[in-house]
This record gives C-alpha cells, structure tokens and sequence, in this order.
C-alpha cells in the first residue's frame, strides 16, 4: 500500500479492539472505555486490566480460557521519539503468573494504521490457523502451509508489505518450548513463553496490513515542541546517543565487566579479562555494524553487522552476557550463529542460554550426564534444535531451569526468579538490582525496576549498601509500568532524566549524596515531565508527573495483586542460593545479597502486608476491586 493511500486520519489514537475466539471462530469488536485510558493508559497496563476483568485465578496457561493480548502503545503511530513500541500480556506457561513483554517490530504500527489498538486471543483452533487483519474487515485463516516454518520463512511465506507487519512463532512455540517467543521482523516478544501460548492456540501467525489510517497529534504544534526537545535530549545523552547508537546496548559488556556484575560460568564470577572481546565496541571494530533498529527510533541501539557467514543481526548485552561469558564463550560469531539461530526457532535467549548453563554445571556436580562443557561450543548448536522440537534431552531443558532444578537438584544454581532466569547482572555487585529482581512481577527481570545503572555505571548510589533501594525501587516500578503503557522504549529514561538542567548543572558528589540519603526528595525532582506531555499532545488526556507515576503504581500493583490470586507470596520474592550465601570468586571481600535487610522497607512503601500482598487498603486508594480468593502460603 503506497503512502498515497493513508487519506483517513485518527487524531491521538483508535480506541478499538478486537476480541477474538479461536474455538468458535467468533470475532467481536468494542471500543476502549475513556475512563480505563486515563487509569490504564494502554500497552502493559490496559492489557493487565483487561486479562483481570475477563480470566479467573487458576486458569491453564495452555488452556483455552488463557487469554492472550496484544496492545499497542496509546502513543504508538504518531511519531513520538522511540514510540513504535506495543506490549504482550498473557498467563506464562514457564512461570504460572502474569507474563509481559514489549516489542518494537512492526507488527505494532501495522495493526495500528489498521484501524486498532487491541487484540485479545481466547480459545484453541482446531487446527493450524492465522488471523489476516485489514481495516474493517479480519479473517481466520488455514494456516497448514506454514506450521513447521522457522519465524523468517513464515513472515516471508506472508507476503507481507512495506506498511504490513506480523507476529509469528516458529517450531519452538509450535512444540510449546516454555520460554518459546514470537517474532515481529527481527524483534521478539522475547520473555515468559508468549511463544508457547500462541502455539497451544494453534496460532501461527497474526498478519496486519497497515496503512488505511495515519495518526496525527491532538495538539500538533504542543506535540511538535515536546517531541523537538525530546529528541534534543536523546542526541545529547552519553547512553542514547553515543553508546547505544554506535555499539548497541552491547556496549554493557565493558562497563558490566569493569564492575564486576557480568555473569562469568554460571555467575560463579564477575568479571572475566576475555570480556572485551565480545564488547559493543570489539564487535564494532571487528564486523562494520551499522544501526538496525526498531521504527520509527531515535536511539537506534539494534544493529547488523557483516560476520564471517553473511549479515546478522548484533545480539543484544543479554544475549552476550548468557551465552558468551555465563558459559564461557568468548568468540563472537560462534555468540551471533546462536542469536540468530534462537531467532530462526523462536526462543528467549536469555532463558535458553542460562538453562544451558545450569545443565552444564548440574552435569560437573554429578546430578545429571552431558557432554557440554563450559568454555567450549561443541554441541550447543544442536542442542539448540533439541530444545526448540523437545527431542532427547532437549525436551527437558524446554522446561527451563526451575523444572530441571526441582528434578535433578541444584535450585541454589538454577538462576530464576519465580521461574524465569534472570538478565545479565550480577545483583551481589548491584543490590538495588538484587531487589529489583526479587519482587520484580513478572520474575527474574531486569526491566521492572533498572538500578544497576545508578549503582554501577553513574555512581549516583552505593552498590553495596542497602540504604535507599527500596525507594528507588519502587520509583522506577511505578516509572516503568506507566512507560510501556503509554508506550515508549525504557532508554528514553536515560535522555529525559538525565539531560535535564537541575541533574546537569548539581555537581555530582551532591546528587550522588541526595539520592542516597535523602531518596524521596530524590525521586521528587526527578524530572519525567516529558511523559505526560507527550501524551497530552498527542492523545489529549493531561497528567502531572505524579498522576502519571501514580497509574504506574496502580498497574505494578494490579499485577502484584494478580500473582498473589495464583499464590505469590513474601516466599517467592527470593534470588538463587549462590547470590544469598555464595560470593563470586573474584570478590576479595565475599560480598552477598542482604535482600531480607531490604524486603520488608519496600513491602512498607508499597503498601503490602509482610507477606507480600497488597492490602485492602492499598487496592481500595488505587481503585483496584478487591477478590477475596486468595489463600497465603506459609511464612516460615
């Protein structure tokens, strides 16, 4: 579809949705309540309230009353800077509770040019189908042609166009991989299994063509002022602009290494001096890579790169960090050949790539026999396609690392947290991280609340100290869950803050010395007004910052509240073993997670009982209905 074609305009954003049944084949639109927008705003945060209002505790994650939403970002379409962003929400196979994951494919701008801004999946097709979306008119179609296809080969075999975009699973979410994802381009719905969910629906694509409707701004010279600024700040930023841009979020390899937080051998160290050589910058230097993000970006951090078989994809610092130094692999094509390899199949890397790892040293402890080895690549390859079509051993490492540790022994080395393995950061160098990670929603996650960066990169706050990490923690909780709901990519947060003229002109001994005694004063001038304004210009619904942080608030508790009818409690927000009672060898001074000394402070903060739950009253403040149906575990 030519760009001659976009003749209809929607101001700000559609406010329609599909709701979609695979059982019955029936499809039934409806329009987005005004009032849910100002509480939920979209993408994460609609996408929770919607799962809470239609599915029961307790629901089969591959069952057919499991639903699975994809919203797009209230400010997707409309040209804000890094807004081309939308949001998965489903119940994780892998984790039992709330899964989410953001996406910046084009799968998003394509529905959204479509006329939509939602899509809810229910029930199970009989047999392999795919949805086919235009403007005013969606199909199920038989999709037989395509099951078995990898992610490339059934995006190709869509015929997909410049303004179209698709959401497909390849053979590991077809065999139900639990941490199996979906693809978007060269994007993924990456973490919790969404993959999985899709493939027990016998959905094996979603393909949108986009172009019918072009967003404008509600207020276009307001909007053109903020977005001006917005992007000033990102071209102005060390991270966003000079880091990122040129190395990709790669660039996390040195300054992780320098720190002692990146995963070495199964996080049995923290540094490694092989490191730089899969560094942003080393990759960089040594395969010509150029920017290859997602659109429209103003940050561009994914790149390509030309390695020794062709072009690929530059992994990301998770991927490095997991399947390079976490097992000991320090060559950079053999790191790049699995990325593309777990692209190819459809499977999160960071889950895949530290199960690996807990099965190699399961097999050096004697609980289980492999031939794998640390610090060497024989076999991963194949293992690889085992895990994605569940054969041999394979079968079992589909599970993840939480499964195989309840099996065969050995939790305190499982690295997860509520049964998903966690990202590439040491929390025993980073203890804010460490909390972040223990209560984070969704589990082992480094996206629900980013304190590494104040702690190992800036030097704003003590990594080894527990003094205002609950605080800060629960700041960017509430921060982040209002960011991908409105949606826009979470390194925005580096330019907007951090370029701001009070954090610019306050030498930094004093910042530093404010954010670590005095936290609430901290996070109070903390400068995010250009989130609200964004999203007044372009949308029409006006915010302050602390309306703003409080729908943060009310959607992170919504989803606290919604793992704790599934029976989450104080004695899930815990870390591996290793972090709590082993120092990393490389730590002269044998420093360990003190994550009790911090729970209960952020518990209080949140308003949760010592269990872990939301209160009455904390539900009651931010408009959540209360359900009596919840049954605590017991705390020891």
């Amino acid at each position: 579809m030519s760009e001659n074609s976009l003749t209809q305009k929607i101001i700000g954003t559609t406010n329609r949705a599909l709701e979609i049944n695979l059982s019955d084949r029936s499809i039934r639109h409806f329009s987005i309540d005004w009032e849910d927008r100002r509480k939920y705003l979209g993408g994460k945060g609609l996408g929770l309230k919607y799962l809470f209002d239609r599915m029961i505790p307790g629901a089969d994650p591959f069952g057919e009353e499991n639903i699975l939403a994809f919203m797009m970002g209230v400010l997707l379409g409309g040209g804000g800077p890094s807004t081309g962003r939308f949001a998965a929400i489903t119940k994780s196979p892998l984790t039992g509770i709330i899964a989410s994951s953001s996406c910046g494919g084009p799968f998003g701008m394509a529905f959204k040019t479509a006329g939509y801004d939602a899509l809810l999946i229910t029930g199970k097709a009989e047999r392999p189908v795919y949805l086919e979306i235009r403007a005013g008119q969606v199909e199920i179609r038989d999709a037989d042609h395509l099951w078995g296809l990898d992610t490339e080969q059934t995006q190709q075999e869509l015929g997909l166009e410049r303004l179209d975009g698709a959401l497909v699973i390849g053979p590991a979410g077809e065999h139900r991989v639990l941490y199996a994802n979906i693809a978007s381009g060269h994007r993924f719905l990456g973490r919790g299994g969404l993959g999985a969910v899709m493939g027990s629906k016998n959905l094996k694509a979603v393909a949108a063509r986009g172009g019918t409707y072009k967003i404008v701004p509600f207020d276009p010279d307001g909007f053109q002022k903020v977005r001006k600024k917005a992007n000033k700040n990102i071209r102005n930023n060390f991270f966003t602009d000079r880091q990122y841009r040129n190395f990709g979020t790669n660039s996390n390899v040195r300054y992780c290494n320098q720190t002692g937080i990146l995963p070495v051998r199964n996080y049995t160290s923290g540094s490694d001096p092989r490191a730089e050589n899969i560094s942003g910058q080393s990759f960089r230097e040594q395969y010509d890579i150029k920017p290859a993000g997602c659109k429209p970006c103003t940050i561009s951090c994914g790149h390509k790169g030309l390695f020794e078989n062709g072009i690929y994809s530059v992994p990301e610092y998770e991927t490095v960090g997991l399947f390079g130094s976490n097992l000991e692999i320090f060559d950079p094509e053999e790191i790049t050949a699995w990325n593309d390899q777990c692209g190819r199949l459809g499977m999160d890397t960071i889950s895949c790539a530290s199960t690996i790892a807990y099965w190699i040293e399961a097999g050096n402890k004697g609980y289980i026999q492999t031939d794998l080895k640390f610090g060497s690549a024989r076999g991963v390859s194949d293992l690889l396609e085992d895990i994605a079509y569940r054969r041999g051993a394979g079968d079992e490492l589909a599970n993840g690392s939480r499964w195989l540790s309840q099996k065969y022994g050995g939790e305190e080395f499982a690295m997860q947290v509520k049964g998903l393995e966690m990202a590439a950061y040491d929390p025993r160098g980073s203890w804010g991280q460490g909390l972040a990670y223990a209560v984070a929603n969704r589990g082992g996650c480094h996206l629900s609340a980013t304190l590494f960066p104040l702690e190992n990169f800036f030097g704003f706050l003590n990594p080894y100290s527990t003094r205002a990490k609950p605080e800060f923690v629960k700041f960017f909780e509430d921060l982040y869950a209002a960011i991908n709901s409105l949606h826009t990519c979470l390194f925005t947060t580096f330019a907007y803050v951090l370029e701001d003229p009070l954090v610019k002109l306050v030498p930094k001994p004093l910042l530093a010395f404010v954010m670590q005694y005095f936290p609430k004063i901290a996070v109070r001038v903390m400068n995010i007004g250009a989130y609200p304004r964004l999203l007044e210009t372009a949308v029409g619904i006006k915010l302050t910052q602390g309306e703003l942080l409080k729908v943060g608030e009310r959607i992170h508790v919504l989803e606290r509240y919604m793992n704790t009818r599934e029976g989450v409690t104080r004695l899930d927000d815990t870390l591996p073993g290793r972090f709590l009672h082993e120092a990393r060898g490389d730590d002269p001074e044998g420093r360990v997670v003190p994550l009790e000394a911090m729970l209960d402070k952020y518990y209080q903060l949140r308003g949760f009982d010592r269990n872990g739950i939301p209160t009455p009253q904390t539900l009651k403040k931010l408009g959540i209905p209360v359900q009596n149906d919840i049954t605590p575990k017991e705390i020891g």
